[in-house]
């Protein structure tokens, strides 16, 4: 197990912030408005999915945006300032908001309907059982990596490296984002991830540019990795058999960055890969280059 106490997380993340010297992605189409969508990840107003919003003319000063009280990435196209906001798994279906904070100090809300999505139920054995029901001093350990992905998750930089995701393995999709996990007939919360099966040691490639912001070996995701592609979007790699990346470091699109393994919390050998927006996992298809 990886403990990591506050001054060597306050490094890690200062050395990821000094060494990213990379770019900002420029955004070009010769129709604005469609060139920010077709850019920007799919919209998909629904519980774990993405709702995005314009904030602005491009002339003007960038906006800052939150919401429930956390920060949104906000984002340049020729279209203007959007606001790309993650919808958490949980939220309930109806009317949201958007706080938003301008240059000049003035503020607005705009307001959002989120609609229904309904995720298929998934049967799953786990033949650890400890896997499935912790003991004691499982727990302890649970409760430690609970606070480092937290942690992790908070990161954001306002450098943006991509907006759009390659697949980062080849292999079988084994399970959709959102599905309800019932665990040995108990039931679990939704899967905040896209599984895809492949043989132990395949290679998993960056999907985008980014900067390595944290590794782990945690209880139930095992030996696992985040990768930050600018303004709080994130990437989560679970279940590895080998890194071969580390914290501070500075990943292209198409670098090996680790190996696919049965680590953790496992059936077989398979990548979960998960992308996160204002500390919420949402679903990975709407990032996908080949996205429509």
């Amino acid at each position: 197990m990886i403990h990591i106490d506050p001054a060597r997380q306050s490094i890690r993340y200062l050395l990821v912030s000094c060494t990213l010297l990379l770019c900002c992605i420029p955004f070009a189409a010769s129709n604005a408005d469609e060139a920010a969508y077709r850019t920007l990840p799919l919209t998909q107003p629904t519980p774990g999915g993405v709702v995005i919003l314009n904030l602005g003319k491009p002339d003007s000063a960038k906006p800052k945006a939150q919401f429930n009280d956390i920060p949104v990435a906000v984002l340049e196209t020729n279209a203007g300032w959007h606001a790309v906001v993650g919808i958490p798994l949980s939220t309930k279906p109806g009317q949201h908001q958007l706080d938003i904070v301008h240059d000049d100090g003035s503020t607005e809300a705009k307001t959002f309907q989120i609609e229904t999505k309904s995720y298929p139920e998934q049967h799953l054995t786990i033949k650890n059982k400890r896997k499935v029901n912790p003991n004691e001093e499982d727990m302890l350990r649970i409760r430690q990596d609970r606070t480092d992905i937290a942690n992790a998750k908070r990161y954001r930089h306002p450098v943006v490296l991509s907006t759009r995701l390659d697949l980062p393995v080849e292999g079988i999709r084994s399970s959709s984002f959102g599905s309800r996990r019932i665990l040995n007939g108990q039931p679990r919360r939704p899967h905040g991830g896209m599984d895809i099966a492949a043989a132990t040691g395949t290679p998993i490639f960056a999907p985008a540019d980014a900067y390595v912001i944290e590794t782990g070996d945690y209880f139930f995701s095992g030996k696992c990795l985040f990768l930050g592609h600018g303004e709080g979007l994130q990437t989560f790699y679970a279940h590895l058999s080998k890194i071969h990346v580390e914290p501070g470091e500075q990943v292209k699109r198409g670098q090996l960055v680790a190996e696919v393994g049965a680590t953790g919390r496992v059936t077989g050998a398979h990548l979960h890969w998960s992308v996160g927006l204002n500390r919420t996992w949402v679903d990975p298809e709407l990032f996908l280059v080949d996205a429509k």
